[in-house]
């Protein structure tokens, strides 16, 4: 089975095919930093981190780029209110591009905290101001832009393809439109390529049409086009930046230069809370700081990838505790073979588990639009199998249960990108825990050889009140997750 990706431009699932053999170009819309990430953007951000990380092990050489939005983005995509930047800082009493700054910041602590790759290119859209300008201009030399009161909107009649994307209609937008909507403009579904700056407002820049700052549209296609060309493979983003983010992208980029501008057009689903869309405007987000204080961020990414990257993600207390109940199963399944590859004879028996046939099970989950569900059952399946190996107590040679290991490594940890590192620190509240947790079992085992048994029963104790088992076996103290 070939790699096929549902291609929202088309509607349908599609062959993948790059534009150049062996090569993929990615543009990934970034977060507008006025403020700190939420679990929305981590769906976002994890699920296109695993589509990279896929095509990478498929031999791709993938270059990702994905912007920071620190300017232009208003409050009403109308093309009215204020810049989102802008009245954050007010609020805070800060410059703008120190907010910007500030919350750019925070957003990478999250994206390293949850195990997402940096991308490769990480343009910011106030330092492509002079592409942007010049883009504007080629658009109005080719008569598909207007300049008005000192800001330039793009005329949507000159581009008979806008709403190929969204399925919607000139004729729909312009029945639907309010009345308030700006009196400069020909058309109300007209979009800017170009604000002029009112008095006071801190973020503008020279240009020919007077001081200003760019729309939010124009700032994707300049920045994309200047890193991967002028027609590249995948565009992606949120569902909700279908339109009309995305849509004026590829009016404004296909007008500009006459081409193609995207070949695969791929959406991810937003989080929900009780059915309606998580966002900073419904004040129904969870920080994802707040979150790593109460799930480790390894389950919080392993909850995200339960659900297909096109399927909405119900938030709740109970579905990510489920989500840890169920890592934590794949974490001590892998860190008891890691136990059994540090005892286990050189020769020995296999176990039997049959990863031929798991791997390619695990490529066809992937290549069906990158089904991370489907893929995480594969991992359950190569668990269970182990299990009921290990259940035997069986001498099993090492070299078998290192194929598992590395197995484990390319699938569950390069590709989906959990299950990483030490797994006896995996599903609990840090990478300290499992050193600290060893460090007394070392402990305790001195305190039984001297006999102290109610000090011994105290730690043990101790221990399962916060979550961890310990269980003394003839060769010793293991320990897992039990919360």
């Amino acid at each position: 089975m070939a790699l096929q990706v549902y291609n929202t431009l088309h509607r349908r699932k599609e062959l993948f095919t790059p534009q150049h053999e062996g090569f993929v170009g990615i543009y990934v819309c970034g977060p507008t930093v006025y403020g700190h990430s939420h679990l929305g953007h981590a769906k976002s951000y994890v699920s296109f981190d695993v589509i990279v990380r896929f095509l990478r092990s498929l031999g791709y050489r993938v270059l990702y780029v994905q912007n920071i939005t620190d300017v232009g983005h208003l409050t009403d995509d109308a093309d009215q209110g204020e810049d989102k930047l802008a009245r954050q800082a007010r609020i805070d009493r800060i410059p703008p591009m120190q907010l910007a700054e500030t919350y750019t910041r925070s957003y990478f602590e999250d994206m390293d905290t949850l195990n997402v790759l940096r991308p490769d290119i990480v343009p910011r859209a106030s330092g492509h101001i002079t592409e942007q300008i010049s883009m504007v201009q080629t658009l109005i030399g080719k008569g598909m832009a207007y300049v008005a009161n000192g800001s330039v909107y793009f005329d949507v009649g000159s581009f008979p393809a806008y709403g190929k994307l969204s399925g919607r209609t000139v004729e729909d937008l312009n029945a639907g439109a309010r009345v308030e909507i700006k009196e400069e403009k020909k058309h109300p579904a007209d979009f800017a390529l170009w604000k002029r700056a009112d008095a006071g407002h801190i973020m503008r820049w020279p240009s020919p049409w007077g001081e200003g700052f760019p729309g939010w549209h124009i700032e994707c296609s300049a920045m994309s086009m200047k890193y991967l060309g002028e027609g590249f493979d995948i565009h992606g983003g949120g569902l909700e930046n279908q339109f009309p983010h995305h849509e004026c992208e590829i009016a404004q980029s296909e007008g500009a230069t006459g081409k193609p501008f995207v070949r695969y057009w791929l959406h991810n689903n937003m989080v929900t809370v009780n059915g309606k869309k998580m966002g900073k405007s419904l004040g129904n987000f969870i920080t994802l700081k707040d979150a790593f204080a109460k799930w480790d961020p390894q389950v919080v990414r392993f909850f995200i990838l339960q659900s297909h990257y096109r399927s909405t993600l119900d938030f709740s207390d109970e579905a990510l505790d489920g989500a840890r109940a169920g890592y934590e199963k794949l974490a001590n399944t892998l860190r008891n073979l890691r136990e059994k590859i540090a005892i286990a004879p050189d020769g020995g028996e296999g176990t039997g588990v049959d990863l031929d046939r798991r791997t390619a099970e695990f490529r066809n989950a992937m290549d069906d639009d990158f089904n991370t569900p489907q893929a995480i059952a594969v991992l359950f399946d190569v668990a269970r199998e182990l299990n009921q190996a290990f259940a035997s107590e069986k001498n099993y040679g090492r070299p078998s249960l290192e194929a598992i290991d590395r197995w484990y490594a390319l699938h569950a940890g390069s590709v989906l990108g959990i299950m990483t590192g030490d797994a006896r620190g995996a599903g609990s509240s840090g990478p300290l825990v499992g050193p600290l947790v060893e460090l007394l079992i070392a402990i305790r085992s001195d305190i039984r050889l001297q006999k102290l048994w109610a000090l011994s029963d105290k730690i043990r104790d101790g221990l399962a009140r916060i979550g961890i088992g310990l269980e003394d076996k003839k060769a010793g103290t293991t320990w897992k997750n039990i919360s």
